[in-house]
């Protein structure tokens, strides 16, 4: 188990606004690296979620996800959310809403969601979490963990719930693109808030 407080080997210590905090740091071979491509943000994440797994396995700290979250930049942190969250969303109406749902009663990780799309100037996909948030508090779903109980066979058996999200669905399928190539671009142009190129 490793102390917060302790570097892990792909981690630096800094200091940030007075006080020492860690980093994590992703290195990358610059001939094995194509910054103007599609898939940036892709690549950017791998090697986060690689981490983030491993340390899940190895380590018994019940604190070990908010430790790994701490020792992001602020530009990992919002990449991370985003594709945490997109990687489910995207696979069908029923994940999209299944997830959402799931997401939506934890404050912490909703409001990083949220944060995410103000730092990558996402003003679409913000509103569409807002639109998603509107729809399921109308629909009386839970906005805590506690007793959660919810479905994905709830969007089946509610044919309101059903056509609400359906509209949904269809607006992110519309914008996605257009966040996807934000957040490239994004990283692009502030590449040292993601990853370090080697020489």
């Amino acid at each position: 188990m490793n102390d917060k407080n302790t570097a892990h080997p792909n981690s630096k210590n800094v200091i940030l606004l007075g006080r020492s905090v860690i980093i994590l740091i992703i290195k990358v071979k610059e001939e094995d690296f194509v910054s103007n491509c599609s898939s940036l943000s892709q690549r950017c994440f791998e090697p986060l979620i690689t981490i983030y797994k491993r340390r899940m396995s190895e380590e018994t700290n019940i604190d070990v996800k908010e430790h790994f979250y701490e020792e992001l930049t602020e530009g990992q942190r919002a990449l991370f959310m985003f594709y945490v969250y997109y990687s489910h969303i995207s696979e069908s109406l029923i994940e999209f809403y299944w997830w959402s749902a799931y997401f939506m009663p934890q404050s912490r990780k909703w409001a990083a969601l949220k944060t995410c799309f103000k730092y990558f100037h996402d003003e679409p996909f913000l509103l569409l979490l807002e639109k998603i948030e509107q729809e399921l508090k109308h629909y009386n779903h839970p906005t805590t963990l506690e007793n959660f109980s919810i479905t994905r066979d709830e969007l089946i058996q509610n044919k309101e719930l059903h056509a609400s999200f359906e509209s949904l669905y269809v607006i992110f399928e519309n914008i996605y693109p257009a966040t996807m190539e934000k957040i490239n671009d994004f990283i692009e142009k502030n590449l040292q808030e993601f990853i370090l190129i080697e020489n």
